[in-house]
């Protein structure tokens, strides 16, 4: 995939995942949430011509964001969006949990997208 084609996933994936939590459907809606969030990341690795093939790679590149843009909220909003990857396969996120982390991963991947539209 291209940069500009993951930008597009992670847009998509964002709006697919606020109708499945709308719908009901939290797994399905926690999964796309990480995938949001993890197809930003790609974009920028795409441009940059780093490697994404795994979720250390991801992790890894996210780290160097961080650093990068001495952003920390980085870190903490790709932890987050691990935490709905997790989610999908064992549902253990509380409604409140749910409520309150959401906005925190697409915070994150809009921050990461305008960093990807800045390249």
């Amino acid at each position: 995939m291209t940069s500009e084609e993951h930008i597009n996933t992670a847009k998509q994936f964002l709006a697919d995942s606020d109708r499945e939590f709308l719908d009901g459907d939290e797994l399905q809606a926690s999964e796309k949430l990480w995938g949001a969030a993890s197809h930003a990341v790609m974009a920028i690795a795409e441009q940059r011509g780093l490697p994404y093939r795994n979720h250390k790679e991801l992790k890894i590149l996210t780290q160097r964001l961080a650093d990068e843009y001495e952003d920390p909220f980085l870190r903490s909003g790709f932890s987050i969006a691990e935490k709905f990857h997790a989610n999908f396969y064992h549902g253990f996120m509380e409604d409140f949990q749910v409520k309150d982390d959401r906005p925190v991963v697409h915070e994150f991947t809009a921050r990461v997208l305008e960093l990807a539209a800045a390249a």
